[in-house]
């Protein structure tokens, strides 16, 4: 039950920091992670927003390739 819920909020994180890429590879925009004072939380924040980069970079890759999407 535990482990469900954990794995929920991963998930469910995960999708928030590759729509956090997603606005940042269309727009230009990124959370502005400098401005946390503390190393240790900037470092997580920045690998979390890397998670999202690269899950954003794989979906794109896979649209790209695949025969239900197309260029419009």
């Amino acid at each position: 039950m535990v482990l469900g819920r954990l794995v929920h909020y991963a998930v469910d994180a995960l999708a928030i920091s590759t729509v956090l890429a997603g606005v940042k590879k269309t727009t230009g925009y990124a959370p502005a992670t400098d401005q946390i004072p503390d190393s240790s939380i900037k470092s997580i924040t920045d690998s979390y927003l890397s998670a999202g980069e690269t899950v954003f970079g794989i979906i794109a890759g896979q649209s790209v390739t695949s025969q239900y999407f197309k260029k419009t």
